[in-house]
């Protein structure tokens, strides 16, 4: 115990020392002056109560103690004449980590997305996964995705359309929807006949977007040909991801 006392206070009293100082290490790290290693104990810092931590003279900036009082370690972030004891906070921040994702597939069959005015496309019947339930609410109701972090998002869409009506040359559109305004570029296709079998299609979307906590994206999807009844394929045959990436 002696022993590490003098080096400790032989690191803070010369003004000349240059090597690292190694405790219970003797390979200590060249970017530290000090590198204490233990896998049973740990550092305990200078306790203080505020009115004492007040009474420090010309605090030095940079300065950590643990104040008693507020039971949390602080630093002072300001000068020596005008100190300023900011808690370093041991909060998380975030609750998502990037790679975090949420997938999606469809059971609905009889929804006609062939309409004059875009609908959301009834996507979210089926969990795949979802490694977040906080960070991705979804309201399969609605067909929504609220997305309750702050970042950017990949989102992939694979909508299987079938035309189940006479009518010729049906063509739906797709599109991202961010609180009812669209974002990015539109999925199209060639119309589909109803005629030799040519009765089904593909739509496809793959987007990286920024998204604000608390944002509601949607699938919306709407006519751009022909009239008549368009359903998705069969069940799980479209699917919805989303990734936070960052």
């Amino acid at each position: 115990m002696k022993k590490i006392f003098f080096q400790i206070v032989f690191i803070c009293l010369s003004p000349f020392v240059f090597a690292q100082v190694g405790i219970n290490t003797s390979n200590p790290d060249q970017s530290a002056i000090l590198d204490i290693n233990s896998n049973e104990k740990g550092i305990l810092l200078p306790r203080l109560t505020s009115t004492e931590r007040d009474a420090i003279l010309n605090p030095a900036n940079g300065l950590i103690i643990y104040n008693t009082d507020s039971d949390e370690i602080q630093i002072n972030t300001n000068t020596s004449a005008t100190p300023n004891w900011e808690a370093l906070s041991i909060t998380a921040t975030s609750t998502a980590s990037p790679g975090q994702s949420t997938k999606y597939s469809n059971v609905d069959v009889t929804t006609n997305v062939n309409n004059n005015t875009s609908i959301h496309l009834p996507v979210f019947g089926l969990a795949e996964w979802n490694d977040n339930t906080s960070l991705y609410v979804i309201d399969n109701v609605n067909h929504t995705v609220t997305v309750n972090e702050t970042g950017r998002y990949e989102i992939l869409v694979n909508a299987s359309i079938l035309s189940t009506s006479n009518s010729a040359r049906k063509a739906p559109e797709m599109y991202i929807s961010v609180n009812g305004t669209q974002v990015g570029s539109f999925s199209s296709t060639g119309y589909m006949r109803r005629a030799n079998g040519h009765e089904e299609t593909t739509l496809n979307l793959n987007e990286v977007i920024q998204v604000n906590a608390g944002d509601v994206i949607s699938i919306d999807i709407l006519r751009t040909g022909n009239t008549g009844t368009v359903n998705l394929r069969s069940s799980g045959s479209t699917n919805f991801y989303i990734e936070k990436i960052l």
